[in-house]
Order: structure tokens, then C-alpha cells, then sequence
């Protein structure tokens, strides 16, 4: 069973793996459509690269008439990676707000200044390091690299550490998360971490079709983790790829 913390590491490991995703050739997944829908996506990702190479052709004609436009040209964005990076970015630092408002204790305050009558150099002394001693304190509370904050860095990888301390009650500014805060990142979790595995293909899949085989059986899709897609159907045993029947 995956549990919170390892969908939380998940997150944390593969994000530099999305982005470099996002500026590399897309990869058909054909994964629960069926055999004829994965050939059909085949088919209209060819179509989407010849049009895109099309529009590539003419753009760079258009360069060549420009003497201006130097460099290297920008490599094309997947746009379904960049969507899933926003999501997962954005539930994970909602959540880590939320936990944070709540579970989060406020920095420790500076001592105000204050003026007072000492009856002897010792005694203002000693009052002095007292005060210095309470703003270290009071300074590393502040900034300590623990403490989750609502400006500056603001990631996905570093909210999904930030809540997986919190599941593994690690140390730190916190209190204890209660059952409810910890059903709450559990649910944030999982659908990141599904998100971020169905991007990559990293994980492995499995789907009966509604579609059922001529015998009658049910039909399981299997596919993921960089595999093609297998239909097998349950019933006489007949296995399909997308292409053609490999075993009956």
C-alpha cells in the first residue's frame, strides 16, 4: 500500500523530471481507449506533428528572410506537463498554508526595549546578555529554514517536504498535526503524486473495458510505466497490442 509520505517523496523526486518533460517530444498514451482508440491516437499525433512541423517550416523560412533573429530557437512546451506542474504546485502549497495557519506557532517576539535603574554594573550586565540571548533567539526562530512562509520560496517539491515533516512529526516550529490535518495532506498527496505518475508514465495501470471479447470474457487494459499498452481478455486468454492479436 503507497502510504502518504512516499507520494509526498514522489512529488519531491520527480519534479525536475517534469520539467524536463515539458521541452521533450510527447509520447502517445493510449492507456483504458481500447485498441482501436490508441490507434486513433496515433493517428491524430501524427496529424498534431504535421501541422506543427508545417507552421516549424514556415517560421523558420521566415527567419531566414530576417538577419536579425539570431540564436537558437525555443524547443516546444508540452503544455499537458506544464498544466499538471501548476496543479500539483498549486494544491500542495494551499495545503501547506492551511496546515501552517493552524498548526504553525508564530515566531518567538523580540523583547522591546525597555529602560530600567540597575543598582550595579553586574546587574546591567547581566540584563544585557539576558536581552541579547532573547534576540538570537527570537532572530533564529524567525528564519529558521523549518518554519513554513507565505512569501518567497514557494514550490511544489519544497511544500511536499515541508508536509512530509509534518506527517513523519518531525521537529520544527509545529505542533502536533492532528487526525483531520493528516486525512487532509493524505488526500493532497495522493492526487499529486497520481498526477505526477500519470505525466511521466511512471507508474503501471490496469482498466477493464466496457468493450467485451467475442467469447464473452472481460477485457483488462495494462500499460504504464513506459510500456505500450496490452489488452487480455480474461476469458479464453487472448492477448492484443496495438498491433493485432500477439497470443490467443
Amino acid at each position: 500500500m503507497t502510504t502518504t509520505a512516499t507520494q509526498l517523496r514522489t512529488v519531491a523526486l520527480h519534479w525536475t523530471d517534469l520539467h524536463e518533460t515539458a521541452g521533450t517530444p510527447t509520447v502517445v498514451d493510449g492507456f483504458g481507449l481500447g485498441l482501436k482508440g490508441y490507434l486513433a491516437r496515433l493517428d491524430q499525433a501524427d496529424a498534431e506533428q504535421l501541422e506543427y512541423e508545417r507552421h516549424q517550416a514556415a517560421h523558420l523560412r521566415s527567419l531566414e528572410r530576417d538577419p536579425i533573429q539570431l540564436g537558437t530557437r525555443p524547443v516546444p512546451v508540452r503544455l499537458h506537463i506544464l498544466d499538471t506542474m501548476r496543479a500539483v504546485e498549486a494544491a500542495l502549497i494551499a495545503c501547506a498554508d492551511d496546515i501552517a495557519a493552524t498548526a504553525q506557532r508564530a515566531p518567538i517576539s523580540v523583547p522591546a526595549a525597555r529602560k530600567a535603574d540597575y543598582r550595579t554594573l553586574r546587574e546591567a550586565r547581566i540584563a544585557a546578555a539576558d536581552r541579547e540571548r532573547q534576540q538570537q533567539l527570537a532572530h533564529a526562530d524567525r528564519i529558521d529554514p523549518r518554519r513554513w512562509r507565505w512569501t518567497g520560496r514557494r514550490t511544489a517539491p519544497h511544500a511536499a517536504l515541508w508536509l512530509l515533516a509534518r506527517i513523519e512529526r518531525a521537529p520544527g516550529p509545529c505542533r502536533r498535526i492532528t487526525a483531520q490535518e493528516e486525512q487532509r495532506i493524505a488526500t493532497v498527496a495522493a492526487g499529486a503524486a497520481d498526477r505526477v505518475e500519470r505525466a511521466l508514465d511512471i507508474a503501471a495501470q490496469s482498466r477493464t473495458l466496457e468493450q467485451r471479447c467475442a467469447c464473452g470474457g472481460a477485457i483488462d487494459v495494462h500499460g504504464g510505466e513506459g510500456r505500450q499498452p496490452l489488452a487480455h481478455c480474461t476469458g479464453c486468454g487472448r492477448i492484443w497490442s496495438e498491433g493485432g492479436v500477439i497470443a490467443a
